[in-house]
């Protein structure tokens, strides 16, 4: 893959107190740094007065999709990279100015893995869907505890009827668990009225709750993950990302078993719960998974994570194509050819 050449290859250690800046160019390897207070105005001035093609790069960060908003106007690019990655930052002294410096290297050497942003329209999307799981994350936090406590005092804790407990110290923190997830329950219906909301706002949602097995809530967290279909080269690809294939480790002509990539947990549960609801019905993914089973004998729990590859599949190129999923349309052009 052919490098892009920049005038100004720029690093960027961000912190809520103070901001450490280096800076090399395209004609020396010679490293510019400063520390100074951290205050983007100041920063986007910096980049501003720089004069010919820029590069800027920052670490995956809380602070970062701010950033990328705030600065992208004033580079060429703007590159967020994986932190996991830069293995070079922890060897020797460390300080934000020396960090800095080894970002740029790597920066100009072309040695960064890029962790995906963008500035776009799915930016509500994606922070809706991130507040929806935070919230969905605290209400199962709560439902254990009540379950917990009802364990505790010898009750039945599956039970959804209203339970009464001896101890009156147990009674109350029993009512104020019981308020917190009527709470819960009204804030969770409040973000997916929302969700059914942005189904007429955006077509991408309403093509992946075409898919079989797919409902609303899978559709927008596939849709605000993915945000752009065209950064996934190949299909092998996409499926590394979803977290739904292995990595193979080979060396000297030996295979020494597979690894997990680093993968999005969220579309990997997408796309297995999905499978789990596809197959129960009846859909061209059921079809496929049944010829799984009785053709070619394929385990039941290997059918299924065939199933979700072949979902998330789907799911990518009805991403791709902007159209609805239509199941027997391949086959259908393939027989009018032959009439």
């Amino acid at each position: 893959m052919k490098k892009d050449v920049f005038d100004h290859y720029i690093a960027v250690d961000w912190s809520a107190k103070n901001m450490a800046i280096a800076r090399m160019t395209k004609r020396s390897n010679k490293i510019t740094a400063i520390d100074v207070p951290s205050d983007v105005k100041e920063l986007q001035l910096y980049l501003k007065n720089l004069k010919g093609s820029k590069v800027l790069t920052l670490e995956e960060t809380t602070t970062s999709q701010w950033l990328y908003t705030e600065l992208a106007g004033y580079v060429n690019k703007i590159m967020i990279c994986n932190p996991h990655r830069n293995r070079l930052l922890s060897e020797g002294p460390k300080t934000d100015k020396i960090d800095a410096a080894k970002l740029v290297q790597l920066l100009k050497s072309n040695l960064l893995k890029e962790v995906y942003h963008s500035a776009d329209r799915f930016i509500y999307l994606r922070r809706l869907v991130s507040g929806y799981q935070d919230l969905v994350k605290a209400g199962v936090r709560l439902k254990n505890q009540k379950y917990s406590l009802l364990k505790a005092c010898g009750k039945d804790g599956n039970k959804k009827e209203t339970v009464e407990l001896e101890l009156e110290e147990d009674r109350h923190v029993l009512e104020s668990i019981e308020r917190q997830i009527e709470m819960y329950e009204k804030e969770k219906r409040s973000y997916e009225q929302e969700f059914i909301r942005l189904e007429r706002k955006y077509p991408e949602i309403k093509h992946q709750k075409s898919l079989p097995g797919i409902g609303n809530i899978s559709a927008v967290k596939i849709v605000s993950r993915v945000v752009a279909p065209y950064r996934f080269a190949t299909k092998g690809h996409y499926l590394s990302y979803s977290g739904l294939i292995k990595l193979e480790k080979i060396s000297g002509g030996r295979s020494y078993g597979k690894k997990n990539p680093r993968y999005s947990r969220e579309l990997k549960s997408v796309y297995k719960t999905s499978a789990l609801s596809a197959i129960a019905g009846n859909n061209p993914i059921a079809d496929y998974y049944q010829y799984l089973i009785k053709e070619k004998n394929y385990p039941e729990h290997n059918a299924r994570n065939k199933v979700a590859r072949r979902l998330a599949i789907l799911s990518l190129g009805v991403f791709k194509s902007k159209k609805k999923y239509q199941p027997y349309r391949r086959h259908f052009v393939k027989s009018k050819q032959y009439n």
